[in-house]
């Protein structure tokens, strides 16, 4: 009798051990850490429009966050800016930004070896449908006093190598006549490796004076 109870207490622990190893087993999971250069959030599908990309896109989407951010940062320090880099077709004529209205935008062109900035509410590209790149970004700058359109000049030269006797002679010449109405061409500068020219509309009978900056490859 006492025999038997012990085998059967034994064949119970043993079924108890069981049970636990088995709930052991199915009840946990093996956490591994990520591998190396993985990442938890989703990889964009092929032809999403989100970019990481730090400069500004042409077509539809890009033009209208430039237009709600007032902000265009366009890559041209190879020297150019290829209707590919900004996902247009190379048959493709550049949009016209505007934020008239709106505010003015903050836009760089970065160069091979600068930077151009400037506070615009207007540009422009110029190109065929049979070249691959734009020969030309056109964009304006406004001041409301003299003073402050001498001081974007004078900015320009400093910034950008546009002669400056050429500029203070034009200066110099408006201030004896500020009533007048002038314009004058001014550069091309080349410090930031691509080619910067002013061309400058002053009217003496307005209150809005304009420089219309045009940017260009080299060469």
């Amino acid at each position: 009798m006492i025999t038997n109870l012990r085998v059967r207490r034994w064949a119970a622990a043993l079924a108890a051990a069981a049970l636990g190893s088995s709930l052991l087993i199915t009840g946990c999971q093996v956490v591994r850490p990520p591998s190396p250069g993985s990442s938890s959030e989703p990889t964009p599908p092929p032809g999403s429009t989100v970019t990481s990309s730090e400069y500004s896109t042409l077509d539809a989407a890009g033009v209208q966050q430039i237009e709600s951010s007032r902000q265009a940062r366009l890559d041209m320090t190879g020297g150019e800016l290829l209707k590919s880099a900004v996902r247009l077709t190379d048959d493709s004529h550049g949009p016209e930004i505007s934020t008239r209205g709106a505010g003015k935008m903050a836009l760089t062109v970065a160069g091979p070896s600068g930077e151009i900035r400037g506070q615009t509410d207007r540009i422009r590209f110029l190109t065929t449908d049979s070249q691959p790149d734009f020969s030309q970004i056109t964009y304006f700058l406004t001041a409301e006093s003299r003073d402050e359109y001498f001081a974007l000049i004078r900015d320009g030269v400093e910034r950008y190598g546009i002669e400056s006797r050429a500029a203070e002679g034009w200066i110099t010449s408006i201030s004896a006549r500020p009533e007048d109405e002038s314009s004058f061409a001014l550069g091309p500068g080349t410090a930031t490796g691509l080619n910067v020219s002013y061309d400058l509309r002053y009217d003496g009978s307005k209150d809005v004076q304009v420089i219309i900056v045009h940017v260009s490859p080299v060469g």
